[in-house]
């Protein structure tokens, strides 16, 4: 809130007939990373926007968590 941003991560699941749950992805970072740096919002996509060598456009899932165009799962309690 201070800065007014807040960390939010985009996943693709390896099995999208089961993907994590959001607690589930909360719960695997927390172990792992500072509780700043954890995210709170998860998004999942279907394909990652790339470049033509490959590299995913970061700049492109902004815009889309920014225009609504991707919506957060559910966030942990």
């Amino acid at each position: 809130p201070t800065w007014g941003e807040q960390v939010g991560a985009v996943i693709l699941p390896a099995d999208p007939a089961a993907p994590p749950s959001a607690r589930d992805l909360f719960d695997h970072c927390r172990a792992t990373l500072a509780p700043f740096k954890t995210p709170k919002r998860w998004y999942r996509v279907e394909e990652f926007p790339l470049t033509p060598s490959g590299k995913i456009q970061k700049f492109v899932l902004k815009d889309r968590i920014a225009s609504g165009e991707l919506r957060p799962e559910g966030a942990p309690s």
